[in-house]
């Protein structure tokens, strides 16, 4: 089955983990990807997905471990020093201006004496971090990591699914195309490749979620997923996968500002996080509420109109009452999820214009923070 496509060294019952499965004849006049291999789909293909999995579990934790933690524990430590040097030195200029029998060149040689005298400069600047800044460094330190892996897949995943989107004849604000010709079938490398590489991404992030220590919007986010995967799921496998490529070209846009917002916000960043929260405020609205109304509205009224009611699976045709009632359903779940997230949105954006900064509490609060000290406020 993926003989075409494996490498001969390769044993045949790892090919599947490795290759994409069911390379098939390439169609006689195909409307997208002309010159692109093309594959059928089946249950072999959770092979590649379990592999790509394990590719973004390796490749989440080498950035972490490997770039962003390090360099975050690197600008918070010098920032952090640096603060305390400034106060420490405003003190010491404060007090000794203030004192009754001072001088201004007592005080002069004072702050030079202990910034100049016997190479003990490196010592006063040198300040000791507290455990509980400690515990607040080392918290936005592993933040910004985890943001670090998401900003990096997001844009990455975004950029390849413009490629496929600009490949296909299918149109953002007249999606009726994704619809005509139904089914879809064989799928065009670069398609598949897609699909699968998305499934796994939020497989993996069902993973994660579980994995880690809770926040305070868990089960939204779970739900979020599940959706998700079934809609991802579900159209690869019933052949809707041009709306599932627009679909999921809309969502990820948005998905590139937020973890970078939240990346300068654990720097102490201000503007540039309220800058990159307002690009994230403006793309989440006109993708996830305008566009994707478009695909609720084709989905809705095109496709029971275009796609004959007919459950034939040799030919891969899928439309029943019961798929178009699911397949909307899941849609319009989808959307009222993102309107419950949009409510609060708005509301750090609001805060953002009145000048108190975007300060996430979508997802960044979690119930056992510094339980080292429970009587101790969280960096909020």
């Amino acid at each position: 089955m993926n003989t075409l496509r494996a490498p001969e060294w390769l044993p045949s019952f790892l090919t599947p983990f490795v290759t994409l499965s069911y390379p098939t004849q390439r169609p006689a006049a195909p409307d997208s990807f002309p010159d692109s291999p093309y594959y059928g789909g089946g249950l072999l293909d959770g092979c590649f997905i379990i592999t790509c999995i394990a590719v973004m579990a390796i490749l989440r934790d080498s950035l972490r471990l490997g770039v962003f933690e390090p360099f975050a524990r690197w600008w918070l430590t010098r920032a952090l020093r640096k603060s305390k040097a400034k106060l420490k030195q405003n003190g010491v200029a404060n007090g000794h201006a203030k004192s009754n029998g001072g001088t201004v060149e007592k005080t002069n040689g004072k702050i030079n004496g202990s910034a100049n005298g016997n190479g003990h400069a490196a010592h006063a600047n040198e300040c000791v971090i507290s455990k509980q800044e400690a515990r607040k460094l080392h918290r936005s330190v592993l933040r910004f990591a985890e943001q670090g892996w998401s900003s990096v897949y997001y844009t990455c995943q975004w950029l390849y699914g413009l490629y496929v989107h600009r490949n296909l004849p299918t149109a953002v604000l007249d999606p009726v195309d994704v619809w005509i010709n139904y089914p879809h079938i064989p799928l065009a490398g670069p398609l598949k490749f897609y699909y699968l590489t998305q499934s796994a991404f939020y497989l993996h992030q069902i993973l994660i979620l579980n994995a880690e220590a809770r926040r305070k919007d868990h089960w939204q986010m779970m739900t979020h997923h599940i959706i998700t995967v079934a809609l991802m799921l579900g159209s690869y496998f019933y052949n809707y996968t041009r709306v599932g490529c627009l679909v999921m070209m809309l969502m990820d846009l948005c998905d590139i500002f937020l973890p970078l917002a939240k990346m300068f916000r654990y720097l102490s960043l201000s503007t540039l996080c309220d800058v990159t929260f307002a690009g994230f405020w403006l793309s989440w609205l006109i993708t996830r509420h305008f566009l994707f109304i478009f695909v609720i509205k084709s989905a809705y009224y095109d496709a029971p109109r275009i796609i004959p009611r007919v459950w034939d699976p040799e030919r891969g045709h899928f439309m029943t009452k019961g798929v178009y009632v699911a397949f909307n359903a899941m849609l319009v779940s989808l959307q009222l999820l993102q309107i419950m997230w949009f409510s609060l949105i708005c509301r750090i954006a609001y805060d953002v214009v009145i000048g108190q900064g975007a300060d996430d509490s979508r997802s960044d609060s979690e119930g056992n923070d510094y339980s080292e000290d429970e009587g101790e406020k969280k960096d909020r």
